[in-house]
């Protein structure tokens, strides 16, 4: 049986055409000719069924054949706040495994402690979108660049929002036993398909933490603060942990 294709193509209801990169990869790479079936997506929660109509070493056209919306495996919008570490290669993994495992967005954090200051988002989402083909997610997650601690902790003021530290002197609850009993609590409160989707928001420091300062800003503002266990975990772990427990506190909540 033949593996089928999967394309990210943004605008693949009106384009009629694989973007540049894409084609070059469809037609050069894989070999792939007038006649093959392809699969199409646009990133935002739908499948394409598709044919190609022609292959040339620069285009690769297609016609759509089938319109196939998808169903989120989760409730909400997920989404991690890091600070970046000095090695990018090791925040590319996180992105890439992040988004295996499901997130909605993906923003990297400008802290007191952040060993790095510049960040290139275009090298993150191309590792997402490869990502989000592998995976088969039908959701691209958005990617935000460096955005300053402070003006991050402002902006956002609704939904669930932690924050996770390793301050003894600060309180801390535990982050996957407190989604669990949120998740529950929103269940048991409101029919599931009548309720309306919310933000969980985790942040997670840099190499070095969050300074004491930073945490009690945060918990100012109405963060809750967390720990992750007992472990003292990397940076890039402590992010994909929190992703982890977001998707499995709110599957067990619904007692899937």
């Amino acid at each position: 049986m033949k593996e089928t294709r999967y394309f990210h193509v943004p605008d693949v209801a009106t384009s009629g055409e694989l973007p540049q990169d894409e084609a070059v990869h469809a037609v050069r790479v894989l070999r792939l000719k007038e006649g093959d079936e392809v699969m199409l997506m646009d990133g935002k929660g739908c499948f394409y069924e598709a044919v190609i109509t022609l292959a040339s070493n620069h285009h690769c056209a297609y016609n759509v054949t089938h319109m196939l919306p998808q169903q989120r495996a989760w409730k909400g919008r997920l989404h991690v706040a890091v600070g970046p570490t000095k090695m990018m290669e090791r925040m590319e993994w996180f992105a890439e495994k992040a988004t295996e495992m499901g997130v909605d967005k993906i923003t990297f954090l400008d802290c007191q402690f952040s060993e790095r200051r510049t960040l290139k988002s275009e090298r993150i989402e191309k590792i997402v979108v490869a990502a989000v083909k592998q995976s088969r997610k039908a959701w691209v997650p958005d990617v935000e660049g460096l955005v300053a601690f402070k003006d991050f902790v402002r902006i956002h003021t609704t939904g669930l929002r932690f924050i996770a530290h390793c301050y003894e002197e600060v309180e801390r609850v535990n982050l996957f036993d407190t989604l669990r009993k949120c998740f529950a609590e929103q269940l048991s409160s409101a029919d599931e398909h009548e309720s309306q989707p919310q933000e969980v928001l985790v942040m997670i420091g840099p190499e070095g933490d969050f300074s004491i300062d930073e945490v009690r800003m945060a918990v100012e503002a109405g963060f809750i603060s967390v720990d992750l266990g007992k472990s003292r975990l990397r940076t890039e772990t402590a992010a994909l942990s929190a992703v982890m427990m977001m998707q499995l506190a709110q599957r067990l909540s619904k007692g899937s």
